[in-house]
């Protein structure tokens, strides 16, 4: 037994921060970071909390899936951090939405939302599942050095979910993990023991020229890969929902697929680099939008920090 996707749901706070504010207090303009990534605006936590937003997509996927919080086995909440350490974000979630089945937190970076589906894929697969909820949240403002204009520009914060229930899906699924602690990190403070040194840690870091071409080359990979063990081709993909963390790395891996560019939604445009939360929200506006249909062929690809990469290859069923 394996899966479906029953509902998505999605929320963004409502703070707007345009490329114009950033060049207020850093040394850039809209022109150098639109030229670069394809950003124009992201949105910036203030007033609510990432609980507020991972709840708030949560109960949008419940009631997409017409499912209640009580019928749920399971929920899994890939983020790289909650509003807290403990308790984790799946447990505040949980808690928020009237929900009493076990809840785990899992941080793979970008690629969490793969993660998840894998990790809910063997669920299915034992039968010790028949409804999940996998809730992405990220608080990437909270991460970055405002002061860095290289890393600032392209991060924003949001939630996406998925209700999952038994399925067809996917019909491949590949995820990798190569240790490296150069490219892209993100250190935190070593606390105050009296029995090691401390260190006062360091925001995100990233090598992006490093990390392009890593990314391009793993999504070509991933999709010729997959697309052979499930006996297609990336001709027949309907959609191609990548992570948003750059225009241009969506658009030479799609050059070198050769495919015409309506195959590859897009909206890092209005969100920018939202981690683990950028396919679910896309996800969720493809779906609001009315553009996809039953039996189309999905390939959903992501690669973040690790370094970690997942792709899925699904037929959605809804």
């Amino acid at each position: 037994m394996a899966f479906s996707i029953l509902g998505t749901g999605s929320a963004v706070p409502s703070k707007v921060v345009t490329n114009s504010e950033l060049s207020i207090f850093l040394e850039t303009d809209d022109e150098w970071i639109s030229s670069r990534t394809g950003i124009s605006e992201r949105r910036v936590l203030t007033s609510e909390s990432l609980t507020d937003l991972a709840a708030k997509a949560a109960e949008r996927a419940l009631e997409s899936a017409n499912i209640a919080a009580s019928e749920l086995d399971f929920i899994l909440c890939p983020t790289l951090r909650g509003d807290q350490l403990f308790p984790s974000l799946s447990s505040r979630v949980s808690g928020r939405i009237g929900a009493s089945c076990p809840a785990l937190d899992i941080n793979a970076a970008c690629s969490g939302f793969v993660f998840a589906l894998d990790v809910a894929r063997a669920y299915f697969a034992a039968g010790q599942a028949r409804r999940m909820l996998i809730v992405c949240a990220e608080a990437m403002s909270r991460l970055t050095d405002w002061t860095d204009r290289s890393t600032t520009v392209l991060f924003g914060d949001a939630a996406g979910a998925v209700v999952l229930g038994p399925g067809e899906g996917p019909l491949a699924l590949r995820l990798t993990t190569s240790c490296n602690e150069e490219w892209l990190v993100s250190d935190v403070p070593s606390g105050n023991s009296p029995f090691a040194p401390y260190s006062p840690g360091t925001f995100l870091r990233m090598n992006g020229r490093e990390v392009f071409k890593f990314a391009v080359s793993a999504i070509d990979k991933d999709v010729r890969l997959l697309c052979e063990q499930a006996g297609t081709s990336p001709e027949d993909v309907d959609y191609y929902l990548l992570h948003q963390a750059n225009l241009r790395i969506i658009e030479a891996a799609r050059s070198r697929l050769a495919l015409p560019p309506e195959r590859f939604p897009t909206n890092i445009q209005h969100y920018g680099n939202t981690s683990s939360a950028s396919i679910p929200l896309l996800l969720d506006e493809q779906v609001r939008a009315g553009n996809m249909q039953k039996g189309q062929l999905l390939f959903l690809s992501a690669f973040g920090a690790g370094l970690s990469t997942g792709s899925c290859l699904l037929r959605w069923e809804a």
